[in-house]
């Protein structure tokens, strides 16, 4: 029997229908990801399945022991409250009862002339009380909270203090104690660490009931889902398998429903034809087969569904307005600390043109307070930062803070007063191309959703042109298919960046390298994060082992190491192919545009052409060495690769 169930559902706000025909079921040990663009209605689902809202029509259906607990997006309002006291919330009916025995108990000791009436009164107090686990919730609040991880001076902490993962695992330990058999998890990686993420993913791997899960993070919808639901266009799709699973089979229907459209217009298009050939033949035999052609045309124009279009997504790229030098970043030996309390010291930062490179760590290690050194918002206690030539930066600040300090201008004003010399029509235009259209450009800025202000961030980004682009968490807020433009856009830019990302999807794509910030010191890993994270398990393994072993290669590491570097390799020398042919059509067009008459004639303008292909001989010859260097390094790679 299954747990929960539903049966079109729909649910509309005003003249907005959110979703509607909503059906499904949950099995006792389902593991659902639910999916969709931001506003489709995912939440508005998860409110109408716990009973905040109610359907506008159909039905949901609960076994008898079904207990639903529900991990909203911000739940510990009162920041004041102690950890150990917010997971007491949970036993709010047996509280009440304490309080209410305690008020016997007080009116008893006073001699009071209904005492038989009380003595009933705590008996039936006292039945309950002990009935309920009365006797044990608050060491079961205690144990709960130790399994997961907390201190008892974390315990009597207030809230408000707690890291983004330590109130993940409150709110946890909050659905644990009150029995919840389906969790309902509504984006439980907002702001978490990486290792705070995959703390969770253990968690739910290895939990014994049903869940639920909305999220971004495809990398953890992978590895914790079994099923998937996609909300679109307010109807609600169901997908056997995982996230990569859902995208294959998804892609797959579109493609059937799509060749059963166009098989269908085809055939209606061929009994046309024959109905205009019979009623050219003028013939009594000729209606009998117009009337039976034309009965089939209208049952297939019945059954023929024109395949939806995809949902409104943004489209963009990045692109530099100059080259730079080779040499982008080199940070020397920074240090930093606040209240005299060292945050980190003798961090090296090298980063070359054209390269990936992510800064990962737990929270509160000091990545951002290192991106903002490199910007110069702080100075380091040591050490210095210096770019290389011609190198322009954009920041992509994950808390918002420059749209903050202009929330009382509109979109349309956060875009135009950064680039006062586009028209109206430019600004728009670009708007548009993330999902600003029409009055949504008059939006006042702090009326604006984090999805919609990241949106806007990243258009004053592409508008930048920046060639190295600082971005802190640049995929919060986002929705799955503004993450997958994005990450497009980052995969075809021809800049250089430095990003701090919890990611993981996002960093398996794109990354070259690695810095990881922990315990105030920062180590360099080659490859993604995948590589990453086998690199990371053999050092865990290696501090194991308890007797020194004899030093030996690790060809594993060595491999991996390799192949990154030769991958690294033939992606420069793709890009410096891609250029060398830029250049060459340049300069044919050059050399055409000076053959021109009135071009020939006008002295400024042929001297203009002359300087450009000058600027364009030398870049050619340039990325000529380059390219030669970089083949021969390469060559001697694949050699070393195959000892």
């Amino acid at each position: 029997m299954a747990l929960l169930s539903t049966s079109q559902l729909t649910k509309s706000f005003g003249a907005d229908t959110i979703f509607s025909g909503v059906s499904f079921e949950i099995q006792k040990n389902d593991r659902v990801g639910l999916v969709g663009i931001n506003g489709s209605g995912k939440t508005t689902l998860f409110k109408v399945l716990t009973g905040e809202y109610t359907a506008d029509e159909g039905d949901i259906y609960k076994a008898k022991d079904c207990v639903i607990g529900y991990m909203e997006q911000h739940v510990c309002r009162d920041l004041h409250r102690s950890a150990y006291h917010e997971v007491l919330t949970v036993f709010s009916d047996l509280i009440e009862l304490e309080q209410r025995l305690d008020t016997v108990n007080q009116a008893l000791q006073g001699h009071p002339g209904d005492m038989q009436a009380l003595l009933d009164e705590q008996f039936r107090l006292n039945d309950r009380f002990n009935r309920e686990g009365g006797l044990t919730y608050k060491s079961r609040a205690r144990s709960t909270l130790l399994g997961l991880g907390f201190t008892d001076e974390q315990m009597g902490s207030p809230i408000g203090v707690l890291s983004g993962g330590q109130k993940a695992k409150l709110q946890l330990a909050k659905m644990l104690l009150s029995g919840a058999n389906l969790l309902l998890l509504d984006e439980p990686t907002n702001h978490l660490d990486i290792a705070a993420v995959e703390w969770l993913e253990d968690f739910l791997k290895n939990y014994h009931g049903a869940y639920i899960v909305i999220s971004h993070d495809r990398f953890f919808l992978d590895h914790v889902t079994n099923r998937t639901f996609e909300m679109e266009y307010g109807r609600l799709t169901l997908y056997k398998g995982n996230y990569s699973t859902y995208l294959s089979l998804k892609e797959e229907g579109r493609l059937t429903a799509q060749r059963v459209y166009e098989n269908t217009t085809r055939e209606i298009k061929r009994l046309q034809s024959m109905i205009e050939q019979q009623k050219r033949f003028n013939q009594e035999r000729n209606y009998k087969t117009i009337a039976s052609k034309m009965k089939v045309i209208e049952r297939l124009q019945k059954n023929l569904v024109r395949p939806a279009s995809a949902p409104d997504t943004i489209h963009f790229s990045f692109g530099a307005s100059q080259r730079g030098g080779n040499d982008v970043l080199m940070a020397d030996d920074l240090a930093l600390s606040f209240d005299k309390k060292p945050l980190f010291s003798h961090v090296n930062l090298f980063i070359s043109r054209q390269e990936r490179v992510f800064l990962l760590g737990p929270n509160g290690c000091g990545k951002t307070s290192l991106l903002k050194i490199l910007l110069q918002q702080y100075q380091p206690e040591s050490g210095s930062v210096r770019f290389g030539a011609g190198i322009d930066v954009g920041y992509y600040d994950q808390l918002q803070t420059s749209l903050t300090q202009q929330a009382d201008g509109t979109v349309l004003d956060a875009i135009w007063n950064l680039h006062p010399t586009m028209t109206e029509t430019q600004v728009r235009s670009a708007l548009a191309v993330f999902l600003f259209k029409g009055d949504d450009v008059f939006k006042p800025v702090a009326a604006l959703s984090g999805g919609e202000r990241a949106r806007v961030l990243l258009l004053r980004l592409m508008l930048s042109k920046a060639n190295f682009l600082l971005l802190d968490e640049p995929t919060n807020h986002l929705d799955i298919t503004s993450c997958e433009a994005l990450e497009d856009a980052l995969l075809h830019y021809d800049g250089t960046l430095l990003i701090v990302s919890h990611d993981r999807y996002l960093i398996n794509k794109l990354a070259d390298r690695i810095y990881y910030l922990e315990n105030g010191t920062v180590t360099e890993y080659v490859g993604n994060y995948d590589d990453f994270l086998s690199a990371r398990q053999e050092e865990q393994e290696k501090k194991k082992q308890q007797t020194p072993q004899p030093p030996k290669i690790n060809r594993y590491k060595l491999r991996k190491e390799q192949e990154a570097e030769l991958r690294r390799l033939r992606s420069q020398i793709q890009r410096a192919e891609t250029r060398i042919e830029e250049i060459d059509e340049e300069m044919v067009q050059c050399n055409r545009d000076l053959q021109q008459p009135d071009i020939a004639s006008d002295y400024e303008k042929a001297m203009a052409l002359s300087a450009r292909l000058d600027e364009l001989r030398q870049e050619n010859d340039s990325l000529m060495i380059r390219w030669e260097a970089l083949n021969g390094e390469l060559e001697e790679k694949e050699k070393a690769a195959l000892c």
